[in-house]
């Protein structure tokens, strides 16, 4: 039989590990993932067409809201994926002033993902789009963001900030 401790161990570690795997995971991957699927199930672009029926899809509109001004506010689904993509940046940047081991990682897998969209981007015919263009800058600015947070903090933890010890 185990005793309270022993439980609440358990506990911990179970939620340390779930912690670390938030920490590491790149959620502006999430995006990138969605527009991807997209992508790849998108119907190819017929005959003697200028541009692939992805980009009318995102083009296409998700919702309309009567303001009170009289006017409406519509949003495209390329519009819904970049708001998807900012509240997920929003997420990463909170993520970025830790200086663990995992933080570190996360920042190394947000590069990665930012290499990934950067040759769709210059090499695919689909993703030469303004919504994956603005994303792929959300995953780099996510990436050199954490970067130089961390770099800061560390700097600053570590005091290699040039102050005389006693």
């Amino acid at each position: 039989m185990m005793a309270a401790n022993d439980k609440e161990d358990v506990m911990e570690v179970r939620t340390s590990r779930g912690m670390s795997t938030v920490e590491i995971f790149p959620f502006l991957l999430i995006p990138v993932l969605i527009y991807n699927l997209l992508a790849l199930f998108s119907a190819p672009p017929l005959a003697g067409a200028t541009e692939p029926t992805l980009f009318a899809t995102l083009r296409g509109e998700a919702f309309s809201l009567q303001m009170l001004s009289g006017s409406s506010l519509s949003l495209s689904w390329g519009d819904m994926l970049l708001l998807l993509a900012i509240v997920f940046l929003l997420v990463e940047i909170v993520k970025a002033p830790r200086t663990a081991s995992p933080s570190i990682i996360n920042h190394m897998l947000s590069m990665g993902v930012f290499i990934f969209c950067l040759v769709e981007f210059l090499m695919l015919r689909s993703f030469a789009s303004a919504t994956f263009f603005l994303m792929t800058m959300m995953v780099l600015l996510d990436a050199m963001a954490g970067m130089a947070v961390t770099i800061i903090s560390a700097r600053r933890d570590f005091d290699v900030s040039g102050g005389s010890s006693s």
